[in-house]
């Protein structure tokens, strides 16, 4: 079974880290967020991937190449973004033959068993229940059956609020590829978007019976304070090794903290993620992500998100500075 990635989107939300990385290569505990994804799905068994590329689609395939050098992999361009129904719509071609895939959208962490995930006799959609439905897509599951009988993306008014998590195991996809041909065709878009919510909606008014799986854990990493939220996750679960070659510091774990960082007379953690060559000199550093090259000095940094090869001096609380910054705070 092949799964299929779609890793084209500009990460609005995580601007302005997003200017000049894509959302999936953010980096939480130590790998970026395509990383834990490909290596769960490896781990459960997949060894197939359609991955759909867009905006600095370039870095991610790099990334895919370095990383995943043995890696099974075909890769489609979308080159404008105009919603998911349309990257999957791209993927035909590679999609051809295939009467079942699997869908991953490739900016979420999700703790599941994908194994478990696609072993139903029915199409399945990952959901979890949200305190605001307006912002997903939505599902109203049927109480007697346990089918899903209606989808709607963003709804005004919701009737549910079961949230889509961007998680998908189709067994019809010859139909879904064919509707969504149609909607291209037709130009037939809501929310200025071809969504593969309506798409799917489709396939159920058409008798194919969907079923929820509920995920335990499921983090949309579109903003600072998930991803920051996300780091911290992970790093508890995955419990990195503590480094030793740092004896001028305090090191309180969990942190992930790249070997070829430089750290001298700080206090570092809980919660960090620190990249490859960062340079960090007096600092106190809790619950934040340090990107590669940084170069941090003097400085008190909470909940904070850095760039690359961005430069920070002073005395500060909380920033979310992209990558190649320089500030200075203080006299």
């Amino acid at each position: 079974m092949k799964v299929v990635i779609p890793v084209a989107g500009k990460g609005a939300r995580l601007k302005p880290h997003t200017f000049t990385h894509p959302k999936a290569l953010i980096p939480l505990a130590g790998k970026a967020i395509l990383g834990h994804i490909i290596d769960k799905l490896i781990a459960d068994g997949f060894d197939e991937f359609v991955l759909v590329l867009g905006y600095l689609g370039d870095k991610i395939r790099d990334y895919v190449k370095q990383q995943y050098p043995e890696l099974q992999v075909t890769y489609v361009v979308q080159h404008q973004s105009e919603g998911i129904g349309h990257a999957l719509w791209l993927c035909s071609e590679a999609l051809e033959g295939e009467k079942e895939a699997l869908i991953v959208l490739g900016d979420s962490v999700i703790d599941l068993d994908y194994r478990q995930f696609v072993s139903s006799h029915h199409s399945v959609l990952g959901v979890k229940k949200v305190d605001n439905p307006v912002l997903f897509g939505v599902a109203e599951i049927d109480n007697e059956t346990g089918f899903i009988r209606k989808l709607i993306e963003k709804p005004r008014i919701p009737k549910s609020n079961v949230a889509l998590t961007g998680l998908y195991y189709i067994r019809q996809m010859p139909a879904l590829l064919q509707i969504l041909d149609s909607f291209i065709r037709q130009e037939q878009k809501s929310l200025g978007e071809f969504q593969l919510t309506d798409a799917l909606m489709q396939l159920i008014e058409a008798g194919n019976q969907m079923v929820p799986f509920e995920v335990k854990q499921w983090f949309d990493c579109g903003q600072k304070e998930i991803v920051l939220e996300t780091n911290a996750v992970l790093l508890k679960r995955l419990q990195p090794e503590i480094p030793t070659h740092f004896p001028d510091c305090i090191i309180l774990p969990p942190v992930s903290i790249h070997p070829e960082a430089k750290i001298k007379h700080s206090v570092i953690g809980p919660n960090v993620s620190i990249g490859a060559h960062a340079d960090i000199e007096n600092c106190l550093i809790k619950e934040s992500i340090i990107g590669e090259y940084a170069r941090l000095r003097e400085i008190n940094l909470a909940h904070s998100l850095i760039g690359n090869d961005s430069a920070v001096t002073g005395s500060v609380q909380s920033l979310n500075i992209g990558d190649s910054t320089e500030i200075q705070l203080g006299n």
